[in-house]
């Protein structure tokens, strides 16, 4: 059995570099579909890598859980809303412990239906260390005069625009409350699509002033003035430099599950500041909250302060601020791979993996090469988080596994020790009228061919690139063989001879191997029959594969070679010519015009007058000097029908060929609505009144095959 002939090394280096191109090609174009898969790997690192950090002992956690809830209510007749100075214990008992900051997650904008604001705003002065939340949206859009927040307007650093159209809004606490706390924070989530936390807002800038977030706040506590400059894509401070992404979000590195950071509920905290009010031993000692950094919030059902986090479902709003302030003291947020060096990663590795697969002639070589290159966006993903880098794992992988699999498939199919000959019945590939001229003459079966005219026909499916990305193989292959099945038996009922099938590719001729006089009318009543059998399948096609197909057919008819064409080994029954190539134009020129099917001026005048034809434009197309009039093909019914656009349109053409192009847009204009290919040549006529040609000569010049 023959073989087939062995590339060089260097025409496969060459196939491997192509075939990694491609396939870097595709998972750039993925980057951003990918997406949503990339982020839950991501979820999967930070839960891998969670752990504590030098910080983490120095942030403690107050919750209003449900067992506070049940307390208040059962021992102390609390309802819900409590009391505001049901909370005046928890602020003592810090100040009492000598915490750094105690920093409220719960923004109070209304007033207290108990009276009790004007007590607790003492309370909250008498702690010194109080951060109170806000809304960062709302109607307010000035900062109040008297609310604190650590630098005043006009600070340099300010400079950095908002991110936004829209200035900066804000609903604040109550007055008793703002104005006795020592600063003011903003709270709020920053949900990625998927609904999942994954970052956090440092600071927010309104009224020219850079106010912090709940998790940074505390830092500015003792120090109300810091070193701070907002710079693009990093927030510096003092003695860090915090990285942040085009919203100016901070990438967060969690700790752990919920509760990594210590935690008390709220019950045991004014327990034990009763009790040492009252002389009696505190079930918390106070140096649990010594020189801590503490907050307060909710967890308690009901409360919906419940997050989303890579740690889980139901993780604390108020954790996700101190999982700031545990990033931002112990200075280790992560940091996203710019976009740019992630693409040129991929394509270094898609080039590197379809190289080595293509030059590798063994198995066993070649399965080494496989698991080491998937392996390596892995181990690049997983081994850069504890450096502090978000590197993208699924796209890489994708692009390096298409050049794997790429790779080896062209191995097997053209680097075997044997050519792999697929013997079947000529019934596969040639028409039966062709079959059976064959019987009858053995003697066709030699290369070689003869010159005479024939009806070409060539056509694709519109989009279907785009279809085939969406189903699996199995239905690929049902809806092809559904689609060219049909158009099949109408092209052998009309006497054609299919000359090859080209993915969803069809291209036909006619007039060959049998005469057939009338060939050009049969072209193009298959062409038509054709379009009004995918009518008929297009509900059903839908039903099961949920697409609609539309196909563009051109059609020429002209002289070509056609003859039995190929090697001793194989060969098949085929034409070579240019009337061949400009069927194959046509079939593309109908995306120009919005047409279903275009026919040449050769094929309409042979055509006889079964037929209408609707002049659609004299084309000069790729490759071929002469330029040719083309024509959309009809029932005589349905140009009675479209008379009303077609006439007016034909009328207009001539002003076109003659240069008149604000003449024929006044005039076709009004049938653009209706009519794609009016519509085509209004936006023609426009470009050409913008941009005149310095010579011409009535001819539509297409520049794409």
């Amino acid at each position: 059995m023959p073989t087939l002939s062995t590339a060089s090394p260097l025409q496969r280096l060459l196939q491997g570099a192509l075939i990694g191109l491609a396939s870097f090609a595709f998972a750039a174009a993925g980057w951003s579909l990918l997406q949503p898969l990339e982020v839950k790997t991501w979820d999967m690192r930070a839960r891998w890598f969670a752990k504590a950090s030098p910080a983490t002992d120095s942030i403690r956690l107050i919750f209003l859980d449900q067992a506070s809830l049940d307390w208040g209510k059962n021992e102390n007749g609390l309802s819900w809303p409590w009391v505001r100075s049901a909370y005046v214990p928890i602020l003592d008992f810090c100040r009492r412990a000598g915490a750094r900051s105690l920093s409220f997650d719960v923004v109070m904008t209304e007033p207290s239906t108990y009276e009790d604001d004007v007590a607790f705003g003492a309370a909250v002065r008498a702690n010194g260390r109080v951060v109170q939340a806000y809304f960062p949206v709302g109607e307010t859009t000035t900062w109040p005069a008297l609310y604190p927040s650590p630098y005043p307007p006009d600070e340099p650093l300010l400079s950095s625009p908002s991110s936004s159209n829209r200035p900066p809004s804000a609903t604040f606490p109550i007055p008793e409350i703002a104005t006795n706390a020592a600063l003011l924070a903003h709270v709020g989530a920053n949900l990625d699509v998927d609904g999942v936390i994954r970052r956090a807002s440092l600071f927010t800038l309104m009224d020219r002033r850079f106010i912090p977030s709940l998790g940074f706040a505390p830092m500015l506590i003792n120090a109300p003035r810091p070193t701070v400059a907002v710079e693009p894509h990093r927030l510096s401070l003092a003695c860090s430099k915090v990285p942040l992404d085009a919203n100016r979000l901070a990438l967060l590195r969690f700790r752990g599950p919920s509760q990594t950071h210590q935690t008390v509920n709220a019950k045991a905290v004014i327990q034990s500041e009763l009790n040492l009010e009252a002389g009696q031993k505190p079930l918390i000692d106070p140096s649990f909250f010594k020189d801590k950094y503490v907050f307060f919030g909710f967890t308690a059902h009901g409360l919906y302060d419940l997050r989303t986090t890579p740690m889980g479902k139901a993780y604390p709003g108020t954790e996700i601020h101190a999982t700031a302030l545990d990033n931002l003291l112990a200075n280790d947020f992560m940091t996203d791979v710019p976009r740019q060096a992630a693409l040129s990663l991929t394509l270094f590795l898609c080039l590197l993996a379809g190289a080595a697969v293509r030059l590798c002639r063994s198995a066993t070589a070649s399965a080494v090469l496989l698991i080491s290159f998937l392996l390596i966006p892995f181990a690049l993903s997983w081994s850069l988080y504890p450096a502090g880098y978000w590197m993208p794992f699924v796209a890489p992988e994708a692009g390096v596994g298409l050049a794997l699999v790429v790779a080896l498939t062209t191995n097997y199919a053209a680097e075997g020790r044997q050519k792999r000959f697929i013997k079947g019945a000529f019934s596969q590939y040639l028409s039966p009228v062709v079959i059976e001229q064959l019987v009858k003459n053995p003697e066709k079966l030699t290369l070689g061919g003869e010159k005479k005219p024939l009806s070409i026909l060539f056509s694709d499916v519109k989009g279907f690139t785009s279809i085939s990305e969406t189903l699996d193989a199995q239905a690929l292959t049902s809806l092809l063989n559904t689609y060219l099945t049909a158009v099949t038996a109408i092209i052998y009922e009309e006497g054609g001879t299919i000359d090859k099938y080209e993915g969803d590719a069809v291209i036909a001729f006619w007039n060959a191997p049998l005469d057939m006089p009338d060939h050009a009318l049969r072209a193009v009543r298959a062409a038509i029959r054709y379009q009004d059998k995918l009518r008929e399948l297009r509900p059903s096609l839908r039903e099961k594969f949920g697409h609609d197909l539309f196909v563009r057919i051109g059609l020429n008819t002209g002289p070509v070679v056609i003859g039995n064409m190929g090697s001793l080994q194989r060969f098949n029954y085929t034409f070579l010519g240019d009337a061949g190539n400009l069927a194959a134009r046509l079939e593309g020129i109908n995306k120009q015009f919005g047409t279903p099917i275009l026919v040449s001026k050769f094929t309409r005048d042979q055509a006889g007058g079964e037929f209408a034809f609707r002049k659609i434009a004299r084309v000069g197309v790729v490759g071929r000097k002469e330029p040719v009039d083309v024509f959309e093909p009809m029932s005589h019914q349905s140009w009675e029908l479209n008379k009303s656009v077609f006439e007016p349109f034909e009328n207009a053409l001539a002003l076109f060929e003659k240069g008149n192009f604000s003449g024929m847009l006044d005039k076709i204009t009004p049938l653009a609505a209706r009519d794609p290919v009016a519509d085509s040549y209004r936006r023609k006529c426009e470009e050409l009144l913008r941009h005149p040609p310095a010579r011409w000569e009535g001819v539509w010049l297409m520049t794409e095959k």
